[in-house]
């Protein structure tokens, strides 16, 4: 069932909770007795079935020995996920799989996006994504439009960070020249990529359509990368009803592999600019 499992975050958490326990020669007995609970406590926490206080997280970590200051504070920040902001509540109440998305996009190093047929999500503006959106049939309703569109642009936001993830987009020429919303706004929507495009950090590639038959025509994906080593890469596949992620090396490495293949058969930065501005002007 869609939202049962506990949010990567959490999962994250537990994970080094497990690890740190077990390399200082601690039990799950001694854990629960250093932070005066029950060890069923313990369990659920490191399965990832329930939260920590920042309080029993600094107890913990101090019992296990744990004194980098770079660990701590990941740990720390994992922790304070549970404090959600709104539009992210209201949002996953409508598509659950989201939460992880966002966990990924603000914690990764990395993300390579392959679209098709529509603009990378990070890069859409408000009447692009709305529009988008709104073509759905689906039984979402006006309330869970809204809450994914403000999702999607408060999502956003990472980018303005002083440190965001390198960010690598490969798009059909055909992404391009749909005309979502109509010719004004699909006009807004380019000169919005061309402006992103020109940032440090950003990097626009197009497929053109002489190119025929590529690897991405089974359909579009990101790939997200962590500067944790700890963290496995991430695929995200986006279907009608949420999120798929993939993080096994097997999975993740195919996928490497095409975007890969993907940058072989696509204009280099600055023609992708300029197809992108010819196609604007010809609307």
């Amino acid at each position: 069932m869609a939202g049962t499992q506990p949010p990567v975050w959490r999962r994250r958490l537990a994970a080094k909770l497990v690890e740190f326990r077990e390399q200082a020669g601690k039990t799950p007995e001694e854990a629960a007795e250093r932070i005066g609970c029950h060890r069923t406590k313990i369990n659920r926490i490191e399965n990832a079935r329930l939260g920590i206080s920042l309080g029993e997280l600094r107890d913990l970590l101090s019992f296990y020995e744990v004194d980098d200051p770079a660990e701590v504070d990941g740990m720390v920040e994992l922790a304070r996920r549970r404090r959600e902001p709104d539009w992210l509540r209201r949002a996953a109440l409508v598509r659950p799989s989201i939460r992880d998305l966002v966990h990924y996009e603000e914690t990764a190093s990395c993300i390579r996006s392959y679209q098709g047929v529509l603009i990378t999500g990070l890069l859409q503006t408000p009447d692009y994504a709305r529009a988008v959106l709104s073509a759905r049939p689906s039984n979402l309703g006006e309330e869970g439009v809204e809450a994914l569109l403000e999702a999607r642009i408060r999502r956003q936001e990472f980018l303005d960070r002083a440190d965001p993830p390198r960010l690598c987009i490969i798009e059909s020429e055909a992404a391009l020249r749909v005309q979502v919303g109509g010719r004004e706004t699909m006009r807004k929507q380019l000169a919005h990529l061309e402006t992103m495009a020109r940032r440090d950090g950003i990097e626009l590639r197009i497929i053109p359509d002489r190119a025929g038959a590529h690897a991405g025509l089974n359909g579009s994906f990101v790939l997200f990368s962590f500067p944790n080593p700890a963290y496995p890469d991430v695929v995200s596949v986006e279907h009608r009803t949420g999120m798929t992620y993939m993080e096994t090396f097997e999975q993740t490495s195919e996928y490497a592999v095409i975007f890969d293949a993907l940058q072989s058969v696509a204009l280099d930065p600055e023609d992708s600019l300029a197809l992108t501005a010819k196609v604007r002007n010809d609307l």
